[in-house]
């Protein structure tokens, strides 16, 4: 998407909205690991309820026909976040800790932050014309873009002090990922970017589809076991891509997890967005914009086949 303020959408990347009080201050989160629990073992259940059923049914891309897997979650853990970060990109940084970049004008910084705290151990305040987006780790240095520009940033991963300043072929900067030797993009629209880290020019472009339409509005990336896991802007879906031919792999449906701060009186939070995964440990974490929590879950799929043309109406904006 080429500017998200001009679409039609009740929430924007610039949202003012007023931060949600502190976790730690408010009562609110007693009952919400129990509500996630019970919600989670609904959700395929009230799914399909709400959706309907029908036959297996399938997408082309390139000829090929493929199903698609969708998945619910368990909550395992959950942890306080920064009520006031705009979360835009999340990386886990080894020792119990993620970097995050955070968003909005005059306030877009990028973190260090410890886990189970949710303290933020080193921040790095970004120029105030600059809207902090999409963040990922290859070796020793974070990359970042910026959004409405073509602009990023290089940082040193140990203070977070800013190296270089470099600008990328995407139509705008949304999210960042890497496998360790090749970075991928996204800039709001349903295309996949490859992008070389040493001259940080676009070397392949994928249109991600599903069921024959083009999967728009790709946010946050995180690669995963091989896949591109793609936060859907304006959602509470994630794609998960092959990045071998851009062929959509599944669907995650965290609905519940906004939902649940809604009921606990988290009523100015933002859309769902962050996703940092802990290769060692095998541990996904997840999060959102002026969201309370970071949760920790761990994916099951849904048994039960659910229409194609039922996810779209949930996932493809």
């Amino acid at each position: 998407m080429a500017s998200k303020s001009s679409k039609k959408k009740p929430n924007s990347k610039r949202s003012n909205s007023k931060p949600a009080s502190s976790p730690m201050a408010s009562p609110k989160h007693f009952h919400l690991k129990r509500f996630f629990i019970l919600i989670s073992i609904m959700l395929p259940v009230c799914v399909i309820v709400v959706l309907g059923v029908s036959s297996n049914t399938s997408y082309k891309i390139s000829s090929d026909h493929h199903s698609v897997k969708i998945y619910g979650f368990e909550l395992v853990n959950e942890f306080p976040h920064d009520p006031r970060a705009f979360t835009q990109g999340l990386v886990y940084a080894g020792n119990e800790s993620l970097y995050e970049s955070t968003g909005l004008y005059k306030q877009s910084t990028v973190r260090r932050v410890a886990i189970q705290t949710g303290k933020v151990e080193v921040l790095h305040k970004m120029p105030d014309s600059f809207f902090g987006e999409g963040l990922t780790l290859l070796g020793e240095r974070l990359f970042q873009v910026t959004w409405l520009t073509k602009i990023g940033f290089i940082y040193d991963r140990k203070n977070l002090q800013k190296l270089d300043r470099f600008t990328h072929q995407m139509e705008d900067g949304w999210g960042l990922a890497t496998d360790g030797k090749i970075l991928y993009g996204s800039d709001g629209t349903s295309t996949l970017y490859q992008i070389d880290p040493q001259t940080l020019k676009a070397t392949r472009k994928q249109v991600i589809l599903f069921n024959g339409r083009e999967v728009r509005y790709l946010n946050e990336l995180e690669y995963i076991n091989g896949e591109i896991w793609a936060n859907v802007w304006q959602t509470d879906c994630i794609a998960r891509i092959s990045p071998k031919d851009g062929r959509m792999l599944g669907w995650i449906l965290l609905p519940t997890l906004r939902q649940g701060l809604i009921a606990a009186g988290y009523n100015g939070i933002d859309v769902l967005n962050g996703i940092a995964w802990d290769s060692n440990k095998n541990r996904i974490f997840v999060t959102g914009k002026l969201w309370p929590k970071l949760y920790e879950i761990k994916l099951h799929p849904v048994r039960r086949q659910i229409d194609n043309k039922d996810i779209e109406q949930l996932c493809v904006p």
